[in-house]
């Protein structure tokens, strides 16, 4: 008589070796996804200390300041969506495995239930060639889905890698933000990533069962309660953009970010007054009139006249789009406290309010 239970070992054995794919309550999507939240409390803490100092404090190195505190918001931002991105391949990762285990639970099962069928005829020389071949092309079905799955994790080991922060560096001195700093916080959650990609790699082998408020004349600007109070769109619905320093910055649409590659796009391009072309000249209103056209929003020639009809919004709440807007002199935030500007060439600055003594009207979002 065949020892069916020495077919099945195999089976059983590479069964017993895979994990379930089922995460435990605070594991490292859960940890990763409260990091995110920690990191969008500092980013609200650091939006307000931006508007607090604006309101209170002016001039060169209020802007300066306004900046370099811009700059520390796009980190935390970028660190609270990786935190976000890593929990979701985690999850991803933790289904395939499960997906697997239950391949594998079934392909067992099959095979037993192939014994089971055959009754007496296993004892004999017929009986022991079905057997012999249904435990092999059984343990054939098992392996292709264990290779199926390691292939599947490795993809979403290259994504948990490209995911993964750089060495934090320290930010720059006199940061407004009285909240920890965004270093403090690269340097906790690292840890947290680091346990998550070790989930990724270990997944196969885990034992089951474990598988600024305005100075423009009038009433001081607000920003509309639907783009939210933190500078970050608040449905959801934020454009991607990569700027030529290598940060990625949310646009609140898409209208603003076509506006924004333009208006980079035109960067070297020498200054002409009255110049509407990047291809030959532009000046400061021409520059933003001629981006925002690239979006379909019409924007006035005249710089002082651009922020008309568009919503006043502060310097904590800045985003890749609006306009810096003097009497005599217009710019666009690209986000990472920079924005671009037709000076002689247009070119890419430091956020500021001072510009050659004109009155600063404000900040405006043509688009919300």
């Amino acid at each position: 008589m065949i020892d069916v239970n020495a077919l099945a070992k195999p089976l059983f054995d590479l069964l017993a070796s895979f994990g379930t794919g089922m995460l435990p309550t605070g594991g490292p999507a859960d940890a990763l996804r409260n990091t995110s939240t920690a990191v969008d409390q500092i980013h609200q803490m650091g939006r307000d200390s931006i508007n607090g100092m604006n309101t209170a404090w002016d001039g060169r190195a209020a802007d300066a300041a306004t900046a370099k505190a811009l700059r520390v918001q796009t980190s935390a931002a970028t660190i609270s969506d990786r935190g976000n991105d890593m929990a979701t391949v985690v999850n991803q990762a933790a289904a395939e495995v499960e997906t697997g285990q239950k391949e594998l639970t079934g392909i067992a099962q099959s095979f037993v239930n192939t014994a089971a069928s055959m009754g007496p005829a296993l004892a004999t020389p017929e009986g022991l060639t079905v057997i012999v071949g249904s435990a092999i092309d059984h343990l054939g079905q098992a392996l292709n889905v264990v290779g199926r799955v390691q292939n599947e994790l490795q993809t979403h080991t290259a994504s948990m890698n490209d995911l993964t922060p750089p060495p934090p560096t320290p930010p720059p001195a006199g940061l407004p933000v009285s909240a920890p700093s965004v270093q403090q916080l690269a340097s906790t959650t690292s840890g947290v990533f680091t346990g998550a990609g070790q989930m990724m790699s270990t997944a196969m082998s885990t034992p089951r069962p474990s598988l600024q408020s305005q100075r423009s004349p009038g009433t001081p600007g607000a920003p509309r309660p639907d783009t939210g109070s933190s500078g970050r769109p608040a449905d959801g619905k934020g454009v991607k953009i990569t700027l030529p320093d290598g940060s990625i910055v949310e646009a609140p649409n898409e209208q603003a970010a076509t506006a924004v590659r333009s208006a980079i796009g035109a960067v070297g391009t020498p200054y002409v007054w009255g110049g509407n072309s990047p291809g030959a000249g532009l000046d400061c209103s021409g520059l933003t009139k001629y981006a925002y056209g690239e979006a379909g929003v019409d924007l006035p020639r005249l710089a002082a006249d651009q922020g008309n009809g568009a919503t006043a919004v502060s310097a904590g709440d800045l985003m890749p789009g609006d306009l810096a807007i003097w009497d005599g002199h217009v710019a666009m935030v690209v986000g990472n406290g920079q924005f671009v500007e037709a000076g002689d060439p247009v070119q890419i600055s430091s956020i500021r309010t001072e510009n050659s003594g004109m009155d600063f009207h404000g900040f405006y979002r043509p688009t919300a």
